[in-house]
């Protein structure tokens, strides 16, 4: 039994040193991006003229589907997603502009709303993963300009920009060694073409009086930020099913284990037990208070049943 036990431990520090790279004991990264969409949707208005300048109130409510998505790799493998989508949004503004013959130039703002959705995971070794996710409707604000063209009494082309900010929402999470956190601002810029009917005008002008219609056109913006961690914990109180299969020449066990969380069958060891003999390798979480260690520094590797059981059968010897 012995010489079986010094076979398995000369394949473990073989297999750990030669055929596979070692992860590192943490690991941390950031990512971010934007996104672009159509948009469409119906406006409805009124204007108020007085000689050449109009003023006004207008409200429009659009469709889009402004997703930013993005997957980051930590170096310790652990993989993240983060998406946000800006789904619908709407305005309500007061108009302010100048007209010349068939064309009104004119500035706009007041408040905007809309729904944001926000998701983000993060999954790391041994089956540990984090989800956080928000969804919500904000309120914000709204700026722009554009130019109309009536082409008809009855009938008004429209080429429109806007500044839409609904604000940020973030998300946060953090558990077995891992945190997450994720904000998606959001502020978005977008351009319309539109066709307006415009009912009988008012007495004060030919600009004057109700109108709605439809725009189709395009956004960009929702900017999305993520920020990843990863600290594998080797705390003895997270694992469970623990049987020692063999022990270094220094005293220390190789224990194959369980976490807490998962049924896979793991080769390592107990971080107490690391941090009495090589307390060098042991960190402790500042969050929450469970212990990590660094592999690297005792020339070792957290690894699987399986793996443990094909390395004892390369070096000549039965599974244990």
């Amino acid at each position: 039994m012995k010489l079986k036990l010094a076979a398995a431990v000369a394949a473990f520090l073989a297999m750990t040193a030669s055929s596979f790279a070692q992860a590192p004991a943490s690991g941390s990264a950031s990512n971010s991006d934007s996104a672009s969409s159509w948009v469409a949707g119906g406006h409805v208005g009124y204007n108020w003229q007085n000689g050449p300048w109009l003023y006004g109130l207008e409200a429009d409510l659009s469709g889009m589907h402004l997703k930013t998505d993005f997957n980051t790799v930590l170096p310790t493998g652990a993989f993240a997603n983060t998406n946000s989508t800006v789904d619908w949004y709407g305005t309500v503004r007061g108009r302010l502009g100048w007209t010349t013959g068939p064309f009104l130039f004119y500035g706009t703002g007041g408040l905007s709303f809309g729904g944001i959705d926000l998701n983000s995971s993060l999954s790391g070794n041994a089956g540990r993963s984090l989800i956080a996710q928000s969804s919500t409707t904000r309120a914000g604000w709204v700026a722009g300009g554009g130019i109309d063209y009536m082409w008809r009494p009855d009938l008004i082309l429209k080429l429109a920009y806007q500044y839409v900010d609904l604000g940020s929402i973030s998300v946060a999470g953090s558990g077995s060694g891992l945190s997450e956190s994720a904000t998606a601002h959001g502020r978005f810029s977008v351009v319309t073409a539109g066709l307006s009917w415009h009912f009988a005008p008012g007495s004060s002008g030919p600009w004057s009086g109700f109108y709605a219609g439809g725009q189709v056109g395009g956004a960009w913006g929702n900017r999305t930020e993520g920020n990843y961690f990863d600290q594998p914990v080797s705390d003895a109180r997270l694992k469970r099913d623990i049987v020692l299969v063999a022990r270094l020449d220094d005293g220390l066990g190789i224990y194959r284990y369980r976490y807490l969380w998962s049924d896979t069958v793991y080769v390592g060891v107990m971080a107490q037990e690391v941090a009495l003999l090589h307390p060098e390798a042991v960190v402790k979480g500042a969050l929450d208070d469970y212990m990590r260690v660094d592999y690297r520094r005792l020339g070792l590797r957290l690894m699987t049943w399986q793996e443990w059981q094909a390395s004892d059968v390369r070096n000549g010897s039965a599974p244990l």
